[in-house]
């Protein structure tokens, strides 16, 4: 797989198309890999689009360039790395398609960075103002369980030791069985081997509540930045499954106040929260429409 060189990482991605054609950028959730957006980015290679597809920083063979590195797994590092990504191939502008964790950093993106992005489509989960975690109801907050698992050390010192069978908790019971085979989990579950998933993954959830967790004072502004963006000025799609039993499909409803360029949400009857993986074909087509509205991207 080529990669390219920042500061911090060695960024691996593939990506399909030409060169030539408008750019969006896939961003992968978790757990999962860029793999998992091959039946997709093949559909938008053939509706003439140049798709890039990165390994997010602790996973496949995205590597940390230092040791010394804080292993900072917040939306801001993830959407630095974007940027960094879209530099080292001379992207000026992009569109976005971001499931899961990438669907935060599509909204990341959006609030501080919009000169950067023509539109962002996201997949799972809702928007969050201001980029804060707030306590949810009990019954998300049930669902929620692996979050809070972390939060323990006798948790997070049992994800240390078995951290695919930690991922294979969250795909047996996101979505509706029989998405899924267990070649294909094996397969993706190889990015989950990354010397840094675990620190990666932990700090990503702990972070949201625990202050003492590290933090990398390099995205310190994209912080403030981020703190300071309530509404959105970006056209969006968002899609949820309607059978998603991590993310309750409740929790994107009502949000058109928070986009002043609009706000499409489509919910998925029958699909989990894997709705690239689960309804490839739909998920393309509804990309492929929103994102070429505002990408010059001829239809």
């Amino acid at each position: 797989m080529p990669s390219v060189r920042s500061d911090v990482l060695d960024i691996s991605y593939t990506e399909t198309g030409a060169d030539s054609e408008p750019p969006v950028i896939l961003i992968h959730g978790w757990p999962d890999s860029a793999r998992g957006w091959r039946r997709v980015a093949g559909d938008l290679g053939k509706r003439r689009w140049r798709v890039i597809m990165p390994d997010n920083r602790g996973t496949g063979q995205t590597r940390f360039r230092s040791a010394t590195t804080p292993r900072d797994g917040q939306a801001v590092a993830l959407a630095q790395d974007t940027l960094d990504l879209a530099d080292a191939l001379g992207l000026d502008r992009f569109a976005i398609l971001g499931h899961d964790w990438g669907a935060r950093v599509a909204y990341t993106l959006a609030a501080v960075a919009p000169e950067r992005v023509t539109a962002i489509a996201a997949l799972a989960l809702p928007y969050q103002p201001r980029g804060r975690f707030l306590m949810p109801g009990f019954s998300q907050a049930r669902a929620f369980w692996y979050q809070w698992l972390m939060y323990v050390d006798a948790g997070a010192d049992l994800i240390r030791r078995q951290p695919v069978a930690f991922a294979r908790q969250q795909w047996d019971t996101w979505s509706p069985p029989g998405w899924f085979d267990d070649s294909e989990f094996a397969a993706t579950a190889r990015g989950f081997t990354n010397p840094d998933w675990v620190a990666i993954t932990l700090n990503a959830y702990r972070a949201r509540f625990l202050a003492d967790e590290p933090r990398d004072p390099r995205y310190d502004r994209l912080r403030r930045r981020l703190d300071s963006v309530e509404v959105l000025d970006m056209p969006t799609l968002m899609v949820q499954g309607g059978s998603d039993y991590c993310d309750e499909p409740s929790s994107s409803e009502g949000l058109e106040p928070y986009f002043a360029a609009g706000y499409r949400r489509v919910v998925l009857a029958g699909v989990g929260h894997f709705p690239h993986r689960e309804a490839p074909t739909q998920i393309a087509e509804l990309a492929h429409g929103h994102l070429s509205e505002s990408s010059c991207h001829p239809p």
